[in-house]
């Protein structure tokens, strides 16, 4: 069974291999739509469910809270560039700038989780061998993956 670890660098690559192409689009292509739409749904579900399985166990024992402090509030930072880009027309030259930055912080923040977080987390809260906290992160994923689509078809009806 992978551990948490494991779970959460899997994501990464597959959100760096997404931005990676996403910067590559032009204007409102069905490419750059469908590309986006896969970034935007994984990377919402991960960051929540990151957020409950992973960071909730490490704000929870004093060695971690300053790093699980930063993290959480780099995910309300790059959650409100998710909002922005969702709202700005694909086409205007403003969207890929705006994903240009995105991208840059979001790979700023998933190097610093790999590199600086991940060694204080198998300090603080363990190496997860069982997989139990990466079962969590899973399950927890397919949920917010759920509520992110429910989300997006209120965002539709107004």
């Amino acid at each position: 069974m992978p551990t948490i670890y494991e779970k959460l660098k899997s994501d990464h690559d597959t959100h760096r291999d997404l931005l990676a192409k996403l910067v590559e689009t032009e204007g409102n292509s069905d490419e750059r739509r469908e590309l986006w739409k896969s970034f935007y749904y994984d990377v919402s579900a991960h960051a929540a469910a990151e957020e409950v399985a992973f960071y909730s166990p490490l704000l929870a024992e004093s060695d971690g809270q300053a790093e699980g402090r930063h993290s959480v509030a780099e995910h309300k930072e790059l959650d409100d560039l998710l909002q922005e880009l969702n709202d700005t027309d694909m086409s205007s030259p403003g969207w890929l700038t705006r994903l240009r930055t995105m991208k840059d912080r979001y790979e700023h923040h998933i190097n610093e989780e790999e590199d600086d977080i991940f060694p204080v987390a198998k300090d603080v809260i363990g190496a997860d061998r069982s997989g139990e906290i990466a079962a969590e992160f899973a399950e927890r994923k397919k949920e917010e993956r759920t509520l992110v689509d429910e989300k997006a078809e209120e965002a539709l009806k107004d």
